[in-house]
């Protein structure tokens, strides 16, 4: 008879199964050719690099920092 560790384990497993199955089925938005901040060309690397990018490298820098330093009242 299993215990609740066992059936625990289990139910964990099948979790995780099921997430990894939806993170390989989703599939990734396509990459912008323009910067949807300033209109610039994102180079063709980066758009190859990193599926879905929608911001040139600066335009992302400044997001980065942004998001970092914002704090919600």
């Amino acid at each position: 008879m299993a215990d609740w560790i066992d059936e625990s384990q289990e139910y964990q497993l099948k979790i995780l199964e099921a997430q990894i199955t939806q993170a390989t089925l989703t599939r990734p938005a396509l990459s912008a050719f323009f910067c949807v901040d300033c209109d610039s060309p994102i180079a063709e690397p980066r758009r190859k690099i990193i599926p879905g990018v929608q911001r040139c490298i600066e335009c992302q820098e400044i997001e980065e920092i942004k998001r970092k330093n914002y704090r919600p009242v």
